[in-house]
């Protein structure tokens, strides 16, 4: 009811003197998050440091009632985990048990998300979606990819003395917004 308007009107005696509004619901969202669990995230506690930042990822995905989606890419061939789920405490688990190993299907990854992505968009074209990437882009050469169908930003977890800068030359290519996870821990 419109408070406001209804007492501007005077004092409302029948129940068809009150002014009513009309509740705005913002868009549903969903977060894709695609998460590069291969051998080289182990070293120097980079994928630890990405579970750290996923943890907080949920949370405030929680508090904003958006949507999950997650996708590693590890072993042989990407993995779909969630999708669409609300955020919960259920995602602990799957965090908890989350390891690195095997190679990187990072690009297949990235294709699937698109995909996935854009049949999503047909069947829920007023939800807002989000990409969000963790790897460390320990890739060996690659041809271009094409950026994904929602708003992104990759993080580059990777911690090594000796940075490739891999990850940054793959954000580019699919025009995402481009953080490091030293950059987001400090802001934190």
């Amino acid at each position: 009811m419109a408070w406001s308007a209804t007492l501007l009107k005077g004092r409302p005696r029948l129940r068809r003197e009150l002014c009513w509004q009309q509740r705005t619901a913002s868009a549903p969202e969903l977060w894709l998050v695609i998460v590069d669990a291969s051998a080289s995230t182990r070293r120097y506690q980079a994928l630890s440091q990405a579970k750290g930042l996923l943890a907080g990822l949920f949370d405030q995905a929680y508090r904003q009632r958006a949507r999950l989606t997650l996708l590693t890419a590890s072993g042989n061939a990407p993995r779909w985990q969630r999708h669409g789920l609300k955020a919960s405490a259920a995602l602990q688990p799957w965090l908890d048990t989350l390891g690195a190993g095997g190679g990187t299907p990072l690009l297949a990854a990235l294709e699937q998300a698109r995909d996935w992505l854009q049949t999503r968009q047909r069947q829920y074209p007023d939800e807002q979606q989000r990409c969000l990437l963790l790897t460390d882009g320990r890739l060996k050469a690659w041809a271009p990819v094409q950026p994904l169908p929602c708003p992104s930003m990759l993080v580059d977890i990777e911690c090594s003395p000796v940075r490739l800068g891999r990850a940054l030359l793959l954000a580019q290519q699919l025009q995402a917004e481009y953080r490091t996870i030293d950059s987001l821990n400090v802001l934190g």
